[in-house]
């Protein structure tokens, strides 16, 4: 199917161009989110009608992006959450629980600009990309903690993560020790 862009999709192109994509892409995501227009003569006409208006209204949304981006660009947000030990969470931290971190933090952000590839599942310092405008992106620091105080020392760089590291050997005189302590082997 073609579509006429009304803004800058990416990988995909500019406002205005017209292209061409697959038919369930453009009925499920394009034009349902009003990214684009079906390719029709009347839609042309009308798209070239109202460019002026649309092309104004990217760019005062560009503009507003920007300053948001400004002032987000590097902040970081601590999110409280269970763990074990080992740093493995029990649950996940996904884009909803960013964006309610960041609008706690007096930004007002959705859980659709916020990008994750994958779910965070691990305790630490995490960059989050978000993504404010098509032309617009910033990254935050997401630091998920068991704790207040937790988080603090993983802002100044301490690990928080308990790793006992013993090897093959430790365990045998270990259990060669205990065995001996009980008598029934010689050392």
């Amino acid at each position: 199917m073609e579509v006429i862009l009304l803004e800058r999709v990416a990988k995909l192109g500019q406002m205005g161009d017209t292209v061409r994509v697959r038919d369930g892409y453009a009925r499920n995501f394009l034009l349902s989110r009003g990214k684009a227009l079906r390719a029709t003569e009347g839609n042309k006409k009308h798209f070239d009608a109202q460019r002026a208006q649309i092309e104004a209204r990217s760019l005062e949304a560009k503009k507003e992006a920007d300053a948001v981006a400004e002032k987000l660009e590097g902040q970081s947000f601590i999110i409280i959450r269970q763990a074990g030990e080992s740093g493995h969470l029990y649950g996940s931290v996904s884009t909803r629980d960013v964006s309610d971190a960041a609008t706690a933090g007096g930004f007002s952000l959705n859980r659709n600009q916020v990008v994750l590839t994958h779910p965070i599942k691990s305790l630490g310092l995490h960059l989050v990309p978000v993504h404010l405008h098509p032309e617009v992106d910033v990254k935050i620091t997401v630091n998920v903690a068991r704790s207040e105080e937790e988080a603090e020392r993983q802002a100044r760089g301490e690990s928080v993560v308990i790793k006992e590291e013993t090897t093959m050997d430790d365990l045998g005189l270990e259990i060669g020790a205990a065995l001996a302590e009980a008598g029934d082997v010689e050392l």
